[in-house]
């Protein structure tokens, strides 16, 4: 029988430990300097900016509430952000603009600020000189803004200074067509060349440190793309690395970037001789051990002796971690290594800059610990305890939720999360992501997780066997997961089980009550895709392939939103969601 609960706020579904913890961290490229936004408390989401002085501990407010988003030099000595419009310094303060303000970014010196206009031009400010760039207004042409098809390859920006501050390199979009430009301060600029009919996609951009960029671009099936360097006086592109995979190319974050001994870093896989990794390779020469699952690049890390280490984050065998690793960088014999920096179970992050590092809030220079950056984050509404394992021949990650108090031998009705869709894991070493799974277990139910093959964390086949088959691949996988569970947890009721899952987890929770209906009772699809056709081509032809050369593949991930078992239910509602589950299980 399902117990009553009260619906409670969880703040925005995340929880409200989420405001007053500090979050978009950076630090300054001569370590002296540390910036992040941290809220006034748990109910407050204007976040502040702050700065951490590393050599007194001393922490200052730059900026009250709220800053939504900003940018700093080199060394964090100049830092801008934008309110209302308005642009904003920590030197200056207000700075008057010719135009709406959006996205400001200070040089790496600290001279200028350029931004980007509503219009789509961008702009440079140089003390009281606000200088038009590059802009086309009413032309439909945009000039420093991500295109939309960026989204879909986790490129949030248009437009980057040089290392010098002398240089813009700023994409010029219109709708679906792309180009890239660099413009200098005077006036001038030129083209970059390469072959924009078969690479139409920009995946990422990186000036190195010795003045030229790197960019990846990938052909529209996503199947090859190139690592290029750019030669900054005349646009002029060499290939440094090719990119290539018979499903799709899945770059690493943090990559391609110039190593301090002049070597291109880039990301990729190794799949012969028996292994199966997410790998990095230094101008072909692999640097990370095949045992190893790169997730993100953070970078690299001056250490007075020793030379410098690239600070990366990543998996070794247990995939619901994410540790932070140290990789020596020097050229030198020896097998590829990595030395683990993290200890304790969980999921932990990476921010540094010079000889500073941030694991987690902890700020080390060297060995020494500096601080540890102060939360004002309420504590988390519950403390889950998921049993965390991996079932069927496919060591499909998994992990159940019980009901706080849950005496064993009472069977319970089955809710099974599935989450955001692929590339999106849930089955994590962290109580913050099991808050509302929490909820919905003291509602009641025994919350069954299950990261299917397309997840990733585990190998790169296990993410890409879903390529044109995602909906027979995850279902199936689903389906194994719950009848490989009730041997380890025999208070699952199989004839009562609920599906719910959001965006693209909504569609399969869509599939999986039309399919197989024998097994879900009911289903709830927050905000669901009903129809792969609908998403952006970028990212519906990276899992089924070009629309045009398989139809049928479309057809068949097609799902109707209209089964007299399934609830379609905006963002929120909890409340709501419970109460059409209780008539069904």
């Amino acid at each position: 029988m399902l117990v009553g609960v009260e619906y409670p706020e969880l703040a925005d579904r995340t929880g409200r430990f989420r405001f007053g913890a500090p979050h978009a961290l950076t630090v300054g490229d001569d370590g002296a300097r540390v910036a992040f936004l941290r809220s006034a408390g748990p109910r407050d989401p204007a976040a502040a900016l702050w700065v951490l002085d590393v050599a007194t501990g001393a922490l200052s407010q730059v900026a009250a509430g709220p800053v939504p988003a900003y940018a700093g030099s080199a060394n964090l000595d100049v830092l801008a952000w934008a309110h209302d419009g308005r642009l904003f310094s920590s030197v200056a303060g207000h700075i008057a603009t010719a135009a709406e303000v959006l996205d400001p970014r200070p040089d790496p010196a600290g001279q200028h600020i350029g931004y980007v206009t509503p219009d789509g031009s961008l702009r440079v400010v140089s003390g009281s000189d606000d200088q038009l760039l590059a802009g086309e207004a009413g032309s439909g042409v945009s000039w420093g803004v991500p295109e939309p098809v960026a989204a879909e390859f986790g490129r949030d920006r248009g437009w980057w200074w040089s290392p010098d501050g002398s240089q813009i390199l700023a994409v010029r979009s219109t709708g679906t067509a792309l180009s890239l430009h660099l413009l200098d301060l005077h006036g001038g600029w030129v083209d970059v060349h390469w072959d924009r009919e078969t690479y139409p996609y920009l995946v990422g951009v990186r000036w190195s440190g010795t003045g030229n960029a790197l960019i990846t671009v990938l052909r529209r099936t996503q199947q090859h793309g190139l690592v290029l360097s750019v030669d900054p006086r005349t646009g002029e592109t060499q290939v440094h690395a090719e990119l290539a995979d018979a499903r799709w190319v899945e770059p690493v974050p943090g990559t391609p970037r110039q190593l301090p001994d002049g070597r291109v870093l880039v990301g990729g896989e190794l799949a012969h001789d028996g292994f199966d990794a997410r790998c990095l390779f230094a101008d072909g020469s692999l640097i990370t051990p095949p045992g190893l699952y790169v997730r993100r690049v953070a970078g690299v890390l001056r250490r007075p002796t020793g030379g410098p280490e690239l600070i990366i984050e990543g998996t070794d065998g247990e995939p619901s971690e994410q540790h932070v690793f140290a990789v020596r960088t020097a050229l030198g014999g020896g097998t590829a290594s990595a030395r683990r920096l993290t200890t304790e179970p969980g999921w932990h992050t990476a921010t540094l800059g010079g000889d500073v590092l941030i694991l987690d809030l902890t700020v080390t220079r060297g060995a020494a610990k500096v601080c540890t950056l102060p939360s004002l984050a309420e504590p988390l509404v519950y403390h889950p305890e998921p049993v965390l394992e991996r079932v069927t021949d496919r060591r499909l990650p998994t992990g159940v939720l019980y009901p706080t108090g849950h005496f064993d031998g009472t069977k319970l009705p089955v809710l099974l999360e599935l989450g955001d869709g692929p590339g999106h894991q849930q089955v994590v070493s962290d109580p913050a992501r099991w808050q509302e799974k929490q909820w919905w277990a003291d509602a009641g139910f025994l919350v069954v997780t299950v990261d299917t093959r397309g997840t990733p964390g585990v190998a790169p086949s296990f993410e890409k066997v879903i390529y044109r088959r995602l909906a027979d691949v995850a279902l199936t996988d689903q389906i194994d997961a719950l009848h490989a569970l009730t041997g380890k947890h025999p208070d699952l009721d199989l004839t009562r089980v609920a599906v719910r899952g959001t965006g693209l987890g909504g569609w399969l929770a869509a599939a999986a009550v039309q399919r197989r209906g024998d097994l879900f009772r009911c289903g709830i699809a927050r905000d669901p895709v009903t129809d792969w056709s609908d998403l952006p081509p970028a990212y519906a032809e990276r899992y089924l392939g070009s629309r045009a050369d398989n139809s049928d593949i479309y057809e068949h991930h097609r799902v109707d939103a209209s089964a007299p078992t399934l609830l379609i239910s905006p963002a929120g509602g909890l409340s709501e969601e419970l109460t059409y589950v209780t008539r069904f299980v």
